[in-house]
């Protein structure tokens, strides 16, 4: 009786809480299911190559996992990630600059927790965020979540407009600032290194946390390695690193480095999220981190994304017509492009897919809803072949339909 009485059940009238019903769907995974139609070529997720996955060296590292640590890289685990990783990322962070102690580590179920985990812990609805304009979008859905607002900050080939920073925090008093400083999504710019020690002079006079998303740090082709802002800000910063765009992002393993004085406040909010990250996935990034083959790694994913960025902008100067405006990134996954006035991304999207070929329009990114005439281009995820193909189609939509 009671399985028959069930089907009475209506539980899309179930309470759900009024911040879950007003959560968007991501405009970005909407378009990668187009991006999934036969013979369509998509620029638009921000994934990496799986040609630059170590499969093999994965596999040997997941044995040697179990090898070595048996039945405890299958079991229950430190909140705060295995000690193990937690030590070799925090030599590694020191290494890039970043002075860092496993105490300041904490291991998470991929970047995008570790934003989630500082939303939670900060953000009560109608706080302000400072933020660049554009910015990572999946960061504001993890804001929205918490029903945050936005000071927005405009950028330049420099990065955020530092001098607008201090009047945004006088009119907002906002809660955190939160910047991916280099090589950024969606632009690729990298702030330079005046505007990051400017940030955090303004970060330690209003005693407000920086949040830096670094997940593209490591992969520069081109200019002068600049100091991270943590490497330049120390405690004034919370940063947070992965493993998915060096290695592979499924394993989703991540992290924290937060000053050692507040890590157990992020350590008791992971707790509820999740209790830790996973066990096995940890124990086999450490084997390989271990192996020493982590930074030969790095260079070659470096010289094929160097490799396809540079293609691809090659490509661009000779199919896109005039008044278009593009970025040049020394690293990262992304170019931004801006269309003459009168143009808007969304609406040219259904005429690329037409023509076979998806990229990201730009108004997802800016917080403040503006940016229609913006859009955003991946380089590392299609083969030079198809980065071909795809500009050249997307060169003849702008062109057919320029004002």
């Amino acid at each position: 009786m009671l399985a028959e009485e069930a089907v009475k059940a209506v539980p899309e009238k179930w309470p759900f809480t009024p911040h879950v019903m007003s959560l968007e769907t991501s405009i970005i995974r909407e378009i990668l299911k187009v991006s999934s139609l036969p013979g369509v070529i998509s620029l638009a997720g921000g994934y990496p190559s799986p040609d630059m996955f170590p499969v093999e060296d994965l596999r040997k590292a997941a044995n040697d996992a179990i090898d070595e640590f048996q039945s405890t890289c299958l079991q229950y685990s430190f909140s705060m990630g295995i000690p193990q990783l937690r030590e070799t990322i925090a030599a590694r962070e020191t290494k890039l600059g970043a002075k860092t102690k496993m105490e300041n580590i904490l291991i998470t179920s991929g970047s995008q927790q570790g934003i989630e985990l500082v939303a939670r812990a900060y953000v009560d609805p109608g706080d302000y965020i400072v933020t660049e304009n554009p910015t990572y979008v999946g960061a504001l859905q993890a804001f929205n979540f918490y029903q945050s607002k936005y000071a927005t900050v405009e950028m330049d080939d420099q990065g955020m407009l530092v001098d607008q920073v201090e009047d945004a925090i006088k009119k907002y008093n906002p809660k955190l600032i939160y910047t991916v400083s280099t090589f950024q999504n969606p632009t690729g710019i990298t702030m330079s290194t005046d505007r990051k020690k400017a940030l955090i002079d303004i970060a330690l006079k209003y005693n407000i946390p920086i949040v830096d998303d670094n997940p593209y740090g490591e992969l520069r082709f081109s200019g002068e390695s600049l100091p991270t802002m943590k490497a330049l800000g120390g405690d004034a910063v919370i940063s947070l690193g992965t493993f998915s765009k060096t290695i592979a992002p499924g394993l989703r393993i991540a992290w924290m480095n937060c000053p050692e004085k507040i890590i157990n406040i992020f350590e008791k909010v992971k707790q509820c999220a999740d209790l830790h990250a996973n066990t096995f996935t940890q124990y086999m990034i450490y084997k390989y981190m271990q192996s020493g083959k982590f930074d030969e790694h790095i260079k070659e994913i470096i010289a094929s994304y160097g490799q396809k960025r540079d293609l691809m902008l090659k490509l661009m100067e000779k199919h896109f017509p005039a008044g278009i405006k593009w970025t040049h990134p020394d690293g990262g996954l992304f170019l931004w492009g801006e269309l003459p006035g009168g143009m808007s991304g969304s609406e040219l999207l259904p005429r690329a897919v037409e023509a076979k070929v998806t990229y990201v329009y730009g108004r997802p990114f800016f917080p403040d809803g503006s940016g229609d005439n913006t859009f955003r281009l991946n380089f590392s995820n299609a083969s030079l072949e198809t980065i071909t193909l795809a500009i050249k189609r997307l060169g003849k939509v702008f062109r057919e339909n320029m004002p």
